[in-house]
Formats: structure tokens, C-alpha cells, sequence
């Protein structure tokens, strides 16, 4: 039988998958620190109360890059090049989501609607790793070599996602509420395309090195499509929907908070 957790039971197996893998990871949390680092540096006067929580949110991504090259170091293994149809942060960028990286290389100020579409961004993307690192974490938080890694991102993802929540629903309650529910969706509406694509490269890349039969490489190809037509569906919604964290100032270093019954959902 296949499931989530047997199929990445084999590429944890097999040097050369968990090599593919981490390589991955490694790669896609490096950029995205530079992101959110480049992004820190220029946050608009406005909205200087941002800049140390996109600071650590680029920490966060660089710490998850070094675990994922960690974890390469104690079996003895070098990362590889990520196959550029494999590169979900950098099709993201090609396909026009988050900030261009042309406007960050430039030492130009951003502006509030730039943060807006960053935050936007960074809510459907960041919903995609914590229920990633969530199925990894309930799969293997237990395993004695990736275990406690997994666990510790997961916890990050988490802490991401209700970032971006709080800071969307203040935005929106300062009049970006339109702004903010057009780009979320657009976002996500492209997200959902760039992962299933993305899926179905790695699946390839998998298949090979494990020399998964056609049988079962059509049955795991199926399975990323039938998820993609779900999020069509209407799955996507749960990428878009804004609620009040239960944790409070969750990359500010505050304490938790619970959110009340009247505060309200955005979508």
C-alpha cells in the first residue's frame, strides 16, 4: 500500500534520494532567507515595527537550510544541484509571486502595498510548509535521524503562518482589505500550479534513483493530480482565509495569547 509515509520512508533510505531531498529543502530555505533578509532591509518607514519579525522570519529560513545540509554532513553527502523544474521558490518568482528579486537587489525603499503582497505571499506559502512539516513531523518526529529536525521546523512553520495571519488581518483592518484578498487568491491560484509541477518533477527525479516501476510512478503521479484538483476545487480556500492566531506576536518574542470568539475571520 502507498502512502505519504512509506514513500518518503524509501527516500530516506536510499543515499541519493535523501541527497535529492535535502538538497531541495536546503536550497529553497536558503532563498527564502535571502528574501525575507533583503525585504528586512528595506520595509518602508511606515512599517518599521516589521522589520525585526521579517528578520528573524529570514533566520528561521537560513537555521532550516543549515539543519537540511546537517542532515546531508552526518551520512557523508554533498548537496547537489536543484533541477531547475524542481526549484519551487525560484518558479514561484518566474511566475510573478511574492516581490521580484530585481526590486530587492535594489537598495530602494519598499512601499506599504509591497509589504502587503510580500505577507501575501508568504501566508499561502507558508501554509504549504506547515502542513508539509506537519505530515513529515507526524510521520517521522519520532525517527532518531531526522526526528528532531523535523520537529523544530514544523514548530517554526507554524510560528510563520500565525505571523502572517496577525500581520494581514492589521493591514486589512487599515484599509488593505481588497488588496489583500485579490492577492492572496491570485497567489495561491499560481501556488497550487508551481507545486503540482514541482511534485511531479521530484516524483520523476525519485522514480529514477528508486527504480519505482511505471505502475507505481503513475499511481504517485495520480495522487499529486487528484490533490491539485481538489485545491481547484476549492481547497485553495484554506490558503486564503485569515483567522487570529492563538499565538500571539508569534516572531516578535511575546508571550502566547488566545485569540477571543469575536475576532473575527478575514477571508
Amino acid at each position: 500500500m502507498l502512502s505519504a509515509k512509506s514513500v518518503f520512508q524509501e527516500i530516506l533510505g536510499n543515499d541519493e534520494s535523501f541527497r535529492l531531498f535535502c538538497s531541495i529543502a536546503a536550497s529553497g530555505e536558503a532563498q527564502g532567507g535571502w528574501e525575507n533578509g533583503r525585504i528586512a532591509a528595506l520595509v518602508p518607514d511606515t512599517q518599521r515595527a516589521l522589520a525585526s519579525k521579517i528578520t528573524r522570519h529570514g533566520a528561521d529560513e537560513d537555521k532550516h537550510g543549515r539543519i537540511f545540509n546537517a542532515l546531508l554532513r552526518k551520512r557523508g553527502l554533498e548537496p547537489v544541484e536543484v533541477p531547475r523544474e524542481a526549484d519551487y521558490t525560484m518558479l514561484l518568482e518566474a511566475r510573478g509571486v511574492g516581490l521580484a528579486h530585481e526590486k530587492l537587489r535594489r537598495d530602494e525603499p519598499l512601499t506599504e502595498h509591497d509589504i502587503v503582497i510580500y505577507l501575501a505571499h508568504s501566508r499561502v506559502t507558508e501554509q504549504r510548509a506547515a502542513a508539509q512539516m506537519a505530515m513529515l513531523c507526524g510521520c517521522f518526529g519520532d525517527h532518531p535521524e531526522v526526528g528532531r529536525a523535523v520537529t523544530m521546523i514544523s514548530k517554526d512553520e507554524e510560528n510563520h503562518l500565525a505571523y502572517c495571519h496577525e500581520e494581514l488581518l492589521r493591514l486589512a483592518a487599515a484599509g488593505y482589505g481588497r488588496t489583500i484578498q485579490r492577492a492572496l487568491r491570485e497567489c495561491a491560484l499560481v501556488e497550487m500550479e508551481v507545486h503540482r509541477c514541482v511534485s511531479l518533477a521530484v516524483m520523476r527525479h525519485m522514480g529514477r534513483i528508486l527504480g519505482w516501476s511505471q505502475r507505481k510512478s503513475a499511481v504517485l503521479r495520480a495522487g499529486v493530480k487528484a490533490g491539485y484538483g481538489y485545491e481547484r476545487l476549492g481547497g485553495w480556500r484554506r490558503m486564503v482565509t485569515l483567522r487570529m492566531p492563538e499565538r500571539r506576536d508569534a516572531l516578535g518574542g511575546g508571550g502566547t495569547e488566545t485569540a477571543t470568539p469575536e475576532e473575527p475571520e478575514f477571508a
